[in-house]
């Protein structure tokens, strides 16, 4: 503020011609004239009685040395003139701001010549040459003349000179013609010095004016923008004294505080914040903090505090500085609140946004790993363990691909919910994103109880779930890795057991594994194999072979199965159990799929039209809807009749999708496609898919043949009832891996229509295939 005034008051200098009238005529001079005669106003009474005063002071000097006629001429005129000049100016409008003020300082400068010019006399009343004394005696009454006039009127300065040249002048000559020069010289010295005084002093009397207007002007901003901020802003001003109580409490505030202003005024800010916490001195952390730096008397902004307003929880964001005076003493604070409730719920829920996930509520993948965090630091303080439990669910992708997403949420949703129920203290679960969960356990015994925790979560995720009247079927599958032993951060405690949900994964699902050591030689394996899995077809690493199938009561040829085979250069022979199911982790199975189809297809076409072709479909295939379109192309492509080409699939498929595989299946039976159920038994029961889907094959998995060989009651007892299934519904069976001739007899005895086992043939390629329909050579050119 203080830069500010004295950059205002250098901006206000004024020019001695413009100080005294002597600029052009039509100069703007602004305000000016009416700051010089505003101190005027009002001083008419003291100007009468000072012109009256130092005339009878004169006039008694010059008693003893004149005549009283002259003194009295002189006397009545000097008089009268004041009495006439008072009357004039005090009908005047003196300083008035709606006024220019030009004409009256006009009359000011010509009264100060009709004083100049009565004060001038007296100096000549004794004649052309005055004694001595007389000079000097009115030399000094004029004197004091001139200096009072300079203090009344000292914001007129060419007023005062024009009174203080003449009467200088007069006196100077009236002493040298008395004999004293050097008086003379003095008196015009003592009267330009005056004059130099009076133009100083009205240059900074009109400085001070406009500086002092200045600052009004900005107090009376300030006062209108805080009334406008009081009545227009949410906010509200408040202050307190040097002990820390509300004073001049504003409506705005009263009425955020639920009061009124002469209620709250002196009650202490806290109490008026903390509502019934007042009595008790239980206050929230903000509060305290708040009242340690008022205390301390510290400046503070955007303080976010709880505050209790008519027994609701409020939150205000305060700031506020110390008020001083100007020798420092402190009075007390001045500040500005708000309330913020509104934006802290949003800032809350923007905050739990960021930790936990919007669709499960569950906590995310930054709050798991933050507990995970406090987990590892225990247990390595304490030297216990704790444990981090991957969970992926098994068969869910097929669930939104056919299903859709909303779908797919709920079940998301009710895995969730059924996590959390079996959550107990120590344990946290949360989604990690997509399908994957994840349990913390803190403190854990053994590496047993974390086993057996992630058996129970696979019974429960696996019960069936009602999803907008859709049932349906997920499992899990779970890796654990226990800390700080196989890692003592969250990173390689994390990354170990993803590890060991792959290998959890690479079992088939629905199991637990936890992580062991060579678990990172395992995912660099499968890392390279997924490499040159992407560019094998490219590399043309794939190859077809083909196992027989036979009819069971005669041996006779029916048809093969085509069975994929790779050989990588860096890998050697890769089993399709290997393989098969990282293509479908990666995405490549769609690609590899058509391949085998299209290839069987075309090679089909070179054996007698009476063999069939069957492949293996997976259920990543089936979820493709451009699949069908895929079958018909390779059908069209190669000739092959669609009655020659068999699809098979296993029972899980049905229990991925919630019934789009079998919509997808129905429209290829209706191309006159043949559709075998593989694996029946050994998984889900399918019955209702049976009923639904017009399989023409039930194949019987080799574990219930190798049973039934060996004389097992169960397993002849399934092979049973599935002939007698198959044969009610007008199906054929048949049964895998029949590799001794007991096996084949016990087959042929159950009823079973088809076989298929090394008994009759191991696969092999399509070459070898083709020899086994070439006529047979001459006996003569044998024997050649």
């Amino acid at each position: 503020m203080k830069s500010l005034l004295t950059d205002q008051i250098v901006a206000n200098d004024i020019p001695v011609r413009t100080l005294l009238g002597l600029g052009p005529r039509n100069e703007d001079v602004g305000d000016l004239r009416q700051l010089q005669l505003a101190p005027l106003r009002g001083k008419g009474g003291l100007r009468l009685w000072m012109g009256v005063g130092m005339a009878l002071v004169a006039a008694f000097t010059m008693v003893q040395s004149m005549a009283w006629p002259i003194i009295s001429g002189w006397l009545a005129g000097t008089l009268g003139f004041s009495l006439w000049s008072y009357r004039i100016f005090a009908r005047l409008p003196l300083g008035d701001p709606k006024s220019p003020g030009t004409a009256e300082y006009r009359l000011c400068t010509r009264h100060a010549l009709y004083s100049a010019a009565v004060w001038s006399t007296p100096f000549w009343l004794q004649g052309l040459t005055p004694s001595l004394d007389h000079a000097l005696s009115m030399w000094a009454v004029a004197l004091l003349m001139m200096l009072t006039l300079a203090i009344v009127a000292h914001s007129l300065p060419r007023a005062c000179l024009l009174f203080i040249a003449p009467v200088s002048l007069s006196a100077s000559a009236a002493l040298f013609r008395a004999g004293s020069p050097s008086l003379a010289g003095v008196s015009i010295v003592a009267g330009t010095l005056l004059g130099l005084f009076c133009i100083r002093f009205g240059q900074a009397h009109v400085r001070f004016r406009r500086a002092e207007e200045t600052l009004h002007e900005k107090t009376e901003t300030v006062s209108l923008l805080l009334r406008e901020f009081e009545e227009t802003s949410a906010d509200w001003l408040w202050q307190t004294d040097n002990n820390r109580r509300l004073i001049h409490v504003t409506p705005r505030l009263a009425y955020a505080l639920g009061g009124t202003a002469e209620a709250l005024e002196g009650i202490p800010l806290l109490q008026a914040l903390s509502g019934d916490a007042w009595e008790t001195g239980n206050f929230p952390k903000s509060l305290h903090n708040m009242a340690e730096r008022m205390k301390r008397r510290e400046s503070f902004s955007n303080l976010i505090v709880p505050v209790t307003i008519g027994g609701k929880p409020r939150w205000w964001e305060l700031s506020a500085s110390p008020r001083l005076d100007e020798s420092g003493k402190f009075l007390g604070f001045r500040g500005v609140g708000s309330d913020v409730t509104e934006q802290h719920a949003t800032a809350e829920q923007i905050a739990k946004m960021a930790r936990f996930d919007n669709l499960t509520g569950l906590p995310n993948r930054l709050s798991l790993h933050e507990d995970l965090a406090r987990a590892l630091n225990q247990a390595i303080e304490t030297k216990s363990r704790c444990a981090m439990l991957m969970i992926d669910l098994d068969r869910f992708k097929a669930v939104n691909d056919t299903l859709g997403h909303p779908v797919g949420d709920k079940l998301l949703a009710q895995v969730a919910a059924r996590l959390k129920g079996m959550m107990e203290r120590g344990m946290t679960c949360g989604r990690l994103g997509g399908d994957e969960f994840a349990v913390v356990l803190h403190n854990v015994p053994s590496a047993n109880e974390a086993e057996e925790l992630a058996m129970r979560i696979i019974q429960a995720i696996s019960r069936p779930y009602v999803v907008d009247n859709h049932q349906l079927f997920v499992g899990a599958s779970v890796g654990f890795a226990i800390g700080p032993t196989d890692g003592a951060t969250v990173e390689t405690l994390t990354r170990n057991a993803d590890l060991a949900l792959y290998k959890s994964k690479d079992k088939g699902g629905n199991v637990v594994a936890a992580y062991v050591a060579s678990l990172h030689a395992q995912a660099e394996e499968r890392r390279v194999m997924e490499q040159e899995l992407r560019g094998a077809l490219d590399r043309g690493e794939f190859e077809l072979y083909y196992q027989p199938v036979v009819t069971a009561a005669d041996g006779t040829l029916n048809g093969f199965e085509a069975l994929i085979r790779w050989h990588n250069q860096k890998l050697g022979n890769v089993s399709p159990g290997r393989f098969i199911p990282l293509a479908e982790d990666s995405r490549l199975i769609s690609p590899i799929g058509e391949w085998v189809l299209r290839t069987a297809c075309h090679e089909a076409m070179k054996w007698p039209s009476n063999l069939k072709v069957a492949i293996n479909v997976s259920a990543e295939q089936l979820t493709d809807p451009a699949f069908a379109s895929v079958v018909v192309s390779a059908l069209a492509q190669s000739g092959l009749p669609p009655q020659r080409l068999e699809i098979e699939v296993t029972e899980s498929v049905f229990l991925r999708d919630g019934g789009g595989a079998a919509q997808l299946l129905d429209q290829l039976i209706g191309l006159g496609i043949r559709l075998s159920l593989d694996d029946f038994g050994t998984g889900y029961s399918s019955l209702g898919y049976l009923r639904k889907t017009q399989f023409s094959t039930i194949k019987v998995d080799r574990s219930f043949v190798v049973g039934a060989a060996k004389g097992s009651i169960e397993s002849i007892a399934i092979i049973r009832a599935v002939v007698a299934l198959a044969d009610s519904l007008g199906m054929s069976t048949t049964a895998e891996g029949a590799e001794t001739e007991v096996e084949v007899d016990t087959l042929r005895t159950l009823g079973c229509s088809n076989i298929q086992g090394y008994y009759y043939g191991r696969p092999m390629p399509a070459t070898d295939v083709l020899m086994l329909f070439r006529p047979p050579e001459p006996a003569a050119t044998a024997a050649a």
